[in-house]
């Protein structure tokens, strides 16, 4: 729908609030925040985000009511929380993920709108039923560094369940995954790359190399020197290059232990003197045990860090990289059993429009236990097709940046699928930043990954 440009792009109020108790809350103290911001409007429609910061005590429950000024404005859909609406009061209740409010943290809700006539902001916020009292100064966050992502951040650790820079702190990584490199290789040249860099303003590039399916098995020198300079080429324009040993069919990563092996022992060689490299050792896990994972992840491990002792290494997890949900089962079976490494994040994969609440709590659950990192992700159906959930897109994403989870979009390609960030034909050409070659996809995730870092330095 076309947007209304002389309309009002965006609207915010900063609302301080008391609390009281409810059932299943505990009573938060004088000082929580809500900012109200209307992201996009069209005829008759609009998205908006409402962040909830609670600056008081502990929360472990709340339920959020504002009302909504004009009869004629409906929520039609909302994230992060369950919505619902009688009349023009509205009611947002806390979900699994961000029920438990500490103090100082936030939850990032969302919703999108219909209204009639004008489009005015909601009122009478209320939390746990007392209503809005007044504002609250808060600390301004770390100043950011001046840099390229690499110039700022340095050599990357983890440190607890957090992906952190050379000044300790944490941070997230935000950018895009190639396609398979032996069908879309001609979508990787300097245009493309000085876009993601300079107009993306991208922190990270996935190579995906493929072991199977006319991939690495085919010519293992010729995909490792493509590798090699496609992690050059990242470097030159100082992003992460995130190494994809992108296992799929058959999904036993066992079943390619020998060509692991030899890929990485060849690769952390050549660029152990990198500090932009880290090493995806098994991209989707499926039909095999998380215990046969681990004994994959223990194997190949030791090779990388006999050539590249302090590159973060990233192991794929069980169900597509679910962390086993998509087989029926959760988190708990690699915080229980964890892989035998330091430096080791976990990855977690999921497509927006198949993948919804029960993943987003299993990520959220494990985000506190667990070093994790989206190293794929779609804004479609699983299968790479069908339309684009910005919804849940939108809600993942919120989710992502609010833990400070790193993540790689599925894919920086022309590919003939609804998760290709560009247009047939895209890459014959020379642009790939504007709105005339990106999907509905790709100029979101553009949307996102554009916006200002902010990788702190002390």
């Amino acid at each position: 729908m076309k947007r209304l440009l002389a309309l009002l792009a965006t609207c915010a109020t900063v609302l301080g609030l008391t609390a009281a108790t409810s059932p299943g809350a505990t009573a938060a103290a004088a000082g929580c925040k809500v900012e109200y911001t209307v992201t996009s409007q069209w005829t008759g429609g609009f998205q908006a985000g409402v962040k909830v910061t609670n600056l008081g005590a502990p929360l472990t429950g709340w339920t959020l009511g504002f009302t909504l000024p004009d009869a004629g404005q409906k929520v039609t859909q909302g994230w992060n929380a369950t919505w619902s609406q009688s009349g023009s009061a509205v009611t947002v209740v806390g979900v699994d993920w961000n029920r438990t409010l500490a103090t100082g943290a936030s939850a990032d809700l969302g919703y999108t709108g219909t209204f009639t006539g004008a489009n005015p902001k909601p009122t009478a916020f209320t939390l746990n039923g007392v209503a809005c009292t007044g504002s609250l100064e808060e600390e301004p966050p770390p100043a950011p560094g001046n840099g390229t992502p690499v110039e700022v951040n340095g050599q990357l650790h983890v440190c607890g369940v957090n992906l952190c820079n050379q000044h300790n702190r944490p941070i997230q990584l935000r950018g895009m995954s190639t396609h398979g490199i032996q069908w879309f290789d001609q979508c990787y040249n300097d245009a493309s790359l000085d876009a993601l860099a300079n107009d993306w303003k991208s922190d990270l590039f996935r190579i995906a190399m493929y072991v199977q399916e006319d991939g690495y098995e085919t010519d293992p020198a010729g995909f490792t020197n493509r590798v090699n300079e496609l992690v050059d080429m990242a470097e030159d324009r100082g992003m992460y290059a995130l190494i994809d040993f992108h296992t799929l069919t058959p999904g036993d990563p066992n079943h390619n232990l020998q060509r692991a092996k030899t890929f990485f022992a060849s690769v952390a060689a050549r660029n152990a003197g990198k500090k932009n490299v880290i090493y995806e050792i098994a991209n989707e896990p499926n039909g095999v045990s998380w215990s046969a994972v681990k004994s994959y992840a223990e194997q190949v491990i030791p090779v990388i860090r006999a050539a590249d002792p302090d590159a973060v290494v990233i192991v794929g997890t069980r169900g597509w990289s679910s962390l086993g949900v998509s087989d029926g089962s959760d988190e708990s079976e690699v915080v229980n059993n964890p892989v035998n490494a330091t430096n080791l994040m976990y990855a977690f994969h999921f497509y927006a429009a198949s993948h919804k609440d029960n993943y987003r709590s299993a990520l959220s659950r494990a985000a506190s236990r667990l070093p994790l990192f989206v190293t794929e992700f779609g804004t479609v159906s699983a299968n790479g097709g069908g339309a684009v959930d910005r919804a849940s897109t939108t809600a993942w994403l919120d989710l992502l940046d609010q833990r400070k989870i790193s993540y790689a979009n599925w894919t920086y390609s022309e590919a003939p699928e609804g998760s290709a960030a560009f247009r047939p034909g895209t890459c014959d050409g020379s642009d790939y930043s504007s709105s005339g070659v990106l999907t509905e996809s790709g100029a979101l995730l553009k949307s996102r990954i554009s916006t200002p870092d902010s990788f702190p330095t002390s």
